[in-house]
C-alpha cells in the first residue's frame, strides 16, 4: 500500500470512530433529555362511612351494605387518564395512561382502560372502568360471595391527603373537571389525581353499595382494590388493597352490622386481626 493510500485509509478509519463515539454520546444525551419518570402510586383508604339500607317491595325488602371509597395518590407524579376516540360513533372511549417525566415530553402506556359514558339519575358524564373494585367475603376464604357492580369513577382530585408528608405534593388542585359532565359528543376527556390528593365516592353512590340478603351471620371482610389488573403504571402494587372486618347479625330479618377492625394496606383484615391478638 502506498503511502497516500494509508492516509486515506486512516483518515476514513478516524471518521467512522468519530461517528461511532457521536452516535454513542448523542444517544446518552437523548436519554437523558427524556428524564426519569415519575409514577404515581395509589393507595386505597380503608372502606368508611359503613350503613346500611333498605329498598326494594315492603314485604320482600332487600338490604344494601353502602360505604365511601377513597383512593390517594402518594407516590412522585401524577395518574394522568386521556380517553380518546376517533368518531362519534365508537360508544366508548380508550383510555391511554400518560407518565410525566423531570425533563422532556411525557411518556405514553396506551390502552389501559375505556372510558364509557355513564348516565346517572344527578349526573351524565365519562367514567373510567374498573379503576376500583368492591367485593365481601367470609371471614377465613378467599372466595368473594358479593361483588360490585360499579359504574366506573370520574377520576378527580377532590381530598387533600393530610395524613403524612409527601415531598411531591402538588401545591394545588389540578383535575377539578366533571369529565365532559352532559357531553355525550366529546372525542377527547382528561380526567386523573394529582400527589397529595384522592378521590372518594359516598356510600350508595352510583354503585357504592352491596347486597346482603342471601349471607348467613358471621365474620366478613368488606375489601377494596384498586387497579386491580395492574394496568396503570405505579411504584408500588402492594399497597393496592385495604379492608374492614365486620360482624353480620340478622334479627327478626333485620341485618345488623359490627365494624370491629380496619386494616389499611391489606385485604386480609381477618388475618391482621387473628396476628395481632
Amino acid at each position: 500500500m502506498s503511502s497516500r493510500s494509508a492516509l486515506v485509509a486512516l483518515v476514513v478509519v478516524s471518521i467512522a470512530i468519530a461517528g461511532a463515539i457521536g452516535s454513542v454520546a448523542l444517544g446518552a444525551t437523548g436519554s437523558q433529555a427524556a428524564g426519569r419518570e415519575l409514577l404515581p402510586d395509589l393507595d386505597p383508604a380503608v372502606p368508611s362511612q359503613i350503613l346500611l339500607e333498605r329498598a326494594g317491595n315492603p314485604k320482600r325488602p332487600a338490604y344494601l351494605l353502602g360505604f365511601q371509597s377513597a383512593t390517594a395518590n402518594v407516590g412522585e407524579g401524577p395518574l394522568v387518564i386521556d380517553g380518546h376516540r376517533t368518531d362519534l360513533g365508537t360508544p366508548t372511549m380508550a383510555a391511554d395512561q400518560l407518565i410525566r417525566r423531570d425533563a422532556g415530553p411525557d411518556s405514553v402506556t396506551p390502552d389501559v382502560g375505556r372510558l364509557q359514558f355513564v348516565r346517572s339519575p344527578d349526573h351524565r358524564h365519562w367514567h373510567l372502568l374498573r379503576f376500583m373494585r368492591y367485593e365481601l367475603r367470609r371471614a377465613g376464604t378467599v372466595q368473594a360471595r358479593v361483588r360490585d357492580r360499579k359504574t366506573g369513577f370520574c377520576l378527580g382530585d377532590r381530598y387533600p391527603v393530610t395524613d403524612r408528608a409527601l415531598p411531591a405534593r402538588a401545591p394545588r388542585k389540578v383535575y377539578t373537571t366533571r369529565c365532559g359532565l352532559n357531553l355525550l359528543e366529546r372525542l377527547h376527556v382528561r380526567e386523573g389525581i394529582s400527589v397529595g390528593y384522592g378521590d372518594n365516592y359516598t356510600a350508595f353512590l352510583e354503585g357504592q353499595s352491596l347486597p346482603l340478603n342471601g349471607l348467613r351471620a358471621g365474620r366478613y371482610v368488606l375489601v377494596h382494590r384498586v387497579n386491580v389488573e395492574r394496568r396503570y403504571r405505579e411504584l408500588s402494587y402492594d399497597n393496592n388493597a385495604s379492608s374492614v372486618l365486620l360482624d353480620l347479625r340478622w334479627r327478626h330479618g333485620v341485618p345488623h352490622l359490627t365494624v370491629l377492625a380496619s386494616c389499611p394496606s391489606t385485604d386480609r383484615c381477618d388475618a391482621a386481626v387473628v396476628a395481632h391478638r
